[in-house]
């Protein structure tokens, strides 16, 4: 494909050699700001060194040279030490005709490369929330940006289905149950489990005042709470395999898996393996037994194990309890090495997990490291910042989180309200006005918390979100549905999108320029994405993509064209933005319809 980007900083470094007798590698490329003419701007400062002269006269002099000898650059201006590049129009058109030409734009050939995102990894005890949203979306979307640079990618998750708080559930449905199920109450099984999570930590805290009133300490008080004694009891139970207690544990297990596995359809998210700690905690204690003999770990005087990585900047971390039971590290370990057993190809694991366990990622990743594994410096801690709503900071055990369900059904009411206010569906059968709800509420939602920076607090506003103007996934939706239109239009006109010569064009509106220039920049764009596992690069691309788009469409008036040539140029344009804006969709797990 006719790269810009490419063929311009090929003719500057030879003009540089041809003025100042030397190769230079680096050059500061970068677009052109918006307020002054140009698609590309040369930084001259560093330059400066070669060409003995003020960076004023450096620009001026490459500038001059690239007029006079590059072939693509047809004039330029200097601001300071900026040399600001016009490209020649027909540099443009012949952009165009690639990308129209190349039905793979923006996807590289399968490379025989393969890395692991691991992203949800929930506990069984509750179900998906706000939070769980941003890693899911998050984690897919990482995944689609390494399919799309060639690799092979295996979406997987961790099933944190054993410890203290799935045992709190299965306490409190005990005593408070009465034989509920999601069958008997018709409530999802998830949802079930998590009343009784709250259900526990209500009669705990009661139990605990009880105590303290009756003189005991509230450190007493907390571990003597009759309700607390029967969930570590549990515990003790399940690791050592008790039938009933297993069998309960199995049960409630089951109805949440029933209930995650619905959620994950509903947002279109799927897995090609899943890990459950129940599993990988026996391997993870067996291989910290094997660092002790090692002299790796330590044991102390209670019989619990350590590391010590004090050597390392960190402090000591315990990997055994002195009751013999593991840690959620020990649990970690194990299944990083089944990872890498059963996927022996992978370059790496990407871990997409909140910030709040950045310390814990660190550990995990020397330990590995001192187990021997050298693919443990090829691991990555995605981290990312928390969601906050405008009512403050969630609990699950109180039972004040966002439920991940309910969000996703209030976005698809608040998007057939407002489809149905503006008269969008005009046309459409009932069960295709269902699916464009569906397509624009879950867009909102996705594109809302993948557009900030990963590693960004952020503020979820459902309101702003399903907007149809500004920075939304709805209005770059209803960018691409413009475009189809467009296209059923010039169809009707027999005006094809395909198979159009325009070659012969010599002159292009500027608002077609920058669209060029915003479309030749994908394939770059999704490769800094991967790069720097961001999304929100893709989601700032696509609406930058559709907003130089909607520019165009209100200041250049597509079948006013007398030339055929032009007038094809423009579909053709229009069909490339659709697609692209198509792909970058598709990157961020959203949905485009045709009709809006």
């Amino acid at each position: 494909m006719m790269n810009p980007d490419q063929s311009l900083r090929s003719a500057i470094q030879q003009t540089v050699q041809h003025l100042y007798g030397q190769d230079v590698e680096q050059l500061q490329l970068q677009p052109t700001n918006a307020e002054f003419e140009g698609s590309h701007t040369l930084v001259c400062f560093p330059l400066t060194k070669i060409s003995k002269m003020k960076p004023e006269e450096t620009a001026q002099a490459i500038g001059d040279h690239l007029v006079n000898h590059s072939g693509i650059v047809a004039r330029f201006n200097v601001v300071k030490g900026f040399l600001n590049l016009v490209l020649h129009d027909r540099v443009w058109v012949e952009v165009l005709h690639d990308i129209a030409a190349n039905k793979s734009f923006g996807q590289l050939p399968v490379s025989g490369r393969e890395i692991m995102v691991e992203f949800s990894s929930p506990n069984t005890n509750k179900p998906l929330h706000l939070g769980h949203l941003r890693n899911i979306f998050l984690g897919w979307s990482v995944s689609e940006l390494y399919k799309a640079i060639g690799y092979t990618v295996h979406r997987v998750q961790i099933i944190n289905d054993r410890g203290i708080h799935i045992c709190k559930s299965m306490a409190a449905w005990k005593l408070y149950g009465n034989g509920e199920t999601p069958g008997s109450s018709g409530i999802k099984g998830d949802h079930l489990v998590g009343k009784y999570y709250v259900e526990f930590d209500k009669n705990y805290k009661a139990q605990v005042s009880e105590l303290t009133a009756k003189g005991l300490s509230q450190e007493e008080a907390e571990r003597q709470a009759p309700i607390m004694q029967l969930a570590v009891d549990m515990l003790r139970k399940w690791e050592a395999k008790d039938p009933e207690t297993v069998a309960l544990w199995s049960m409630m297990n089951g109805w949440v898996y029933d209930g995650f596995e619905a959620t994950y359809r509903k947002m279109g998210v799927e897995f090609d393996k899943l890990y459950y700690e129940s599993d990988t905690y026996l391997l993870g204690k067996e291989e910290v037994l094997k660092g002790v003999e090692a002299g790796i770990f330590f044991k102390k005087e209670d019989g619990s194990v350590w590391v010590d990585l004090t050597g390392d900047g960190l402090d000591q971390k315990v990997l055994l309890r002195a009751d013999g039971t593991s840690v959620y590290m020990t649990q970690d370990i194990g299944t990083a090495i089944l990872r890498f057993r059963d996927f022996p190809k992978i370059e790496g694991q990407v871990y997409t997990v909140g910030n709040e366990q950045e310390y814990h990622f660190k550990v995990l990743f020397l330990i590995l490291g001192k187990l021997g594994y050298a693919w443990a410096k090829k691991c990555y801690h995605l981290s990312y910042g928390m969601v906050d709503l405008p009512t403050g900071k969630m609990k699950s055990r109180e039972g004040t989180v966002v439920d991940a369900d309910d969000l996703m059904q209030e976005m698809l009411e608040e998007a057939e309200k407002q489809t149905r206010e503006l008269g969008k569906i005009e046309g459409l059968s009932d069960i295709e006005a269902r699916e464009l709800f569906e397509m624009i509420g879950l867009g909102a939602l996705k594109f809302f918390l993948l557009k900030v920076d990963p590693k960004k607090r952020m503020l979820f506003d459902p309101n702003e979100s399903i907007q149809l103007q500004g920075f939304t996934g709805p209005f770059i939706q209803y960018t691409h549905a413009r475009i189809k239109a467009i296209q059923r239009k010039a169809a009707t006109m027999n005006i094809m999108d395909s198979g159009v010569d325009f070659s012969t064009l010599n002159s292009l509106e500027p608002a077609e320029r920058d669209i060029l220039a915003v479309l030749a920049a994908y394939e770059s764009k999704v490769m800094e994405a991967a790069q720097h596992y961001s999304p929100a690069l893709i989601a700032n691309y696509a609406y930058e993509l559709a907003k130089a788009y909607n520019h165009f469409y209100q200041t250049v008036p597509i079948f006013n064209a007398e030339d055929p040539a032009r007038l094809g140029f423009r579909i053709a344009l229009s069909a490339a933005v659709a697609d692209t804006i198509k792909k970058s969709m598709h990157i961020l797990g959203i949905h485009v319809p045709d009709r809006m």
